[in-house]
C-alpha cells in the first residue's frame, strides 16, 4: 500500500514539474519516432495528412490532460475507431514503450513518471473503447449451457 501511494504522490509531484514548452519537443520527437517505427509507422503514416498540423493537436492534448490548458477540443476514441481494423492491443503496447523511452530521454524522472502514467490510462481507455465486448447470450445459447450443465450434474433437478 505504501508503495502505491508514492507512486501516486510521485506522479502528482511530476506534473508540477511539467512546462508547457517542453510538451511541442517532446510530442515532436516522440511522434518521429512513431514515423520510424517498422510497425507503427505505417500506420500512423497512412493515417495522417497533414503532419505539422497534427502534432499541433498532439502537443494541444497532452497541454490538455497533464496542465489542465483544455487547448484541445477533439475527439480521440472516434479518431482512433476509424483504424480499428489496424490497431491491435500489441501495437498500444508498442506505442507506449516508445512513449517510455521518449520522456525518459527527454523530460526529468518525475515529470517522464507522470506522462507515463497518464499514457498508460489513456491507452487502456481507448483499447476499452475500441476492444472491450459483452459477451452476448442468445437464448440459444443459455438453453445450451443449461443443457451442458444438467449433463455434468446428472440426478440434479433444475428448477
Amino acid at each position: 500500500m505504501y508503495y502505491i501511494y508514492m507512486i501516486g504522490a510521485r506522479v502528482v509531484d511530476g506534473v508540477s514539474k511539467i512546462r508547457e514548452e517542453e510538451l511541442t519537443p517532446l510530442v515532436e520527437e516522440f511522434y518521429a519516432r512513431v514515423r520510424a517505427d517498422p510497425a507503427l509507422g505505417p500506420i500512423f503514416n497512412d493515417a495522417i495528412d497533414d503532419w505539422p498540423e497534427h502534432l499541433g493537436k498532439l502537443t494541444a492534448f497532452w497541454s490538455s490532460v497533464m496542465l489542465t490548458s483544455g487547448r484541445y477540443k477533439g475527439q480521440p476514441v472516434p479518431a482512433h475507431l476509424k483504424h480499428k481494423a489496424r490497431i491491435t492491443p500489441a501495437l498500444f503496447e508498442r506505442w507506449l514503450a516508445l512513449w517510455v523511452q521518449t520522456t525518459n530521454d527527454s523530460m526529468t524522472p518525475e515529470a517522464a513518471a507522470a506522462l507515463q502514467a497518464k499514457a498508460r490510462r489513456i491507452a487502456e481507455s481507448l483499447q476499452l473503447a475500441m476492444f472491450f465486448q459483452l459477451e452476448e447470450r442468445s437464448a440459444a445459447s443459455v438453453a445450451n449451457a443449461e443443457r451442458k450443465d444438467a449433463i455434468e450434474r446428472p440426478g440434479q433437478t433444475h428448477g
